[in-house]
């Protein structure tokens, strides 16, 4: 594979919950600017019409990425109205489950417990997705997460804004650009807390651990190729994969795992 699988900060369980949730909430503001939403409402509208239940199951939400913008767009651009959303995390963000599931009559909610992407429960039906996540899997949990899709006859959406295509050494010139761009798009994180602030502008700890993990991901990115080897022993009559890259605002990589219904 080409893929290296070096180490990311917020991968880690003694890494702060709230600088997680600082970096989530970047990345959530970055899927908003790179048109994330659309393309993933697209691929997921697709995924649906390979299961019965109009639900999204959310793996590794962190802090909920581009997904309920995407059910929104879902629900009203493809006439689905009775989709639901449910979010989980292995590090479930406590504070937005407590949000999203104080509001009543919404089709979303968030886990508060944790959830293995890679045995998730039999009675979590519906596509299941994993949004610029993967590249943290190393390729043997990669694969189980496939592996659990397939057998469990579910559909999988995996889609990822992190590019590994360059030869890797370029992805290390970028970190100074990496360091900066929190400084200029924090101030469309919502909510907009104290730490997100003074840690970025006073203290420059997030834009630390930003460059870091940023151009890590990029590293640990699978790429098509490396796909091929992830699925390989997966295919079967009744279940088949679709991968490909979607060119916009950047370049994003793409895999369908898609059951085929009885008739």
């Amino acid at each position: 594979m080409k893929r290296i699988h070096l180490f990311e900060f917020e991968d880690f369980a003694w890494f702060p919950h709230w600088l997680r949730t600082s970096l989530t909430r970047l990345i959530v503001v970055m899927h908003r600017l790179l048109g994330s939403g659309d393309e993933l409402a697209g691929l997921i509208h697709r995924a649906l019409k390979h299961t019965t239940t109009p639900a999204i199951v959310d793996l590794c939400s962190g802090s909920g990425g581009p997904m309920i913008e995407v059910v929104d767009t879902i629900r009203q651009k493809h006439r689905i109205q009775n989709l639901t959303l449910t979010l989980s995390d292995l590090y479930p963000n406590l504070e937005l489950a407590q949000q999203i599931n104080n509001k009543p009559n919404q089709p979303v909610r968030y886990l508060t417990t944790p959830v293995d992407a890679t045995d998730v429960n039999p009675a979590m039906k519906g596509v299941r997705t994993m949004v610029g996540s993967m590249h943290h899997m190393r390729p043997e949990v990669a694969k189980g997460i496939l592996r659990d899709a397939k057998e469990q006859k579910q559909p999988i959406c995996i889609f990822e804004i992190s590019d590994n295509s360059f030869p890797i050494w370029l992805w290390w010139i970028a970190l100074p650009l990496n360091f900066l761009i929190p400084f200029f798009i924090t101030p469309l994180v919502r909510p907009l807390t104290w730490q997100q602030i003074v840690f970025t502008y006073l203290i420059p700890i997030i834009p630390l651990f930003f460059a870091w993990d940023g151009a890590v991901s990029n590293t640990r990115t699978y790429t098509l190729e490396d796909l091929d080897l992830l699925l390989d022993g997966l295919a079967s009559d009744d279940y088949y994969w679709e991968k490909g890259r979607l060119v916009g605002k950047a370049k994003k990589l793409y895999l369908l795992g898609l059951p085929v219904l009885k008739q």
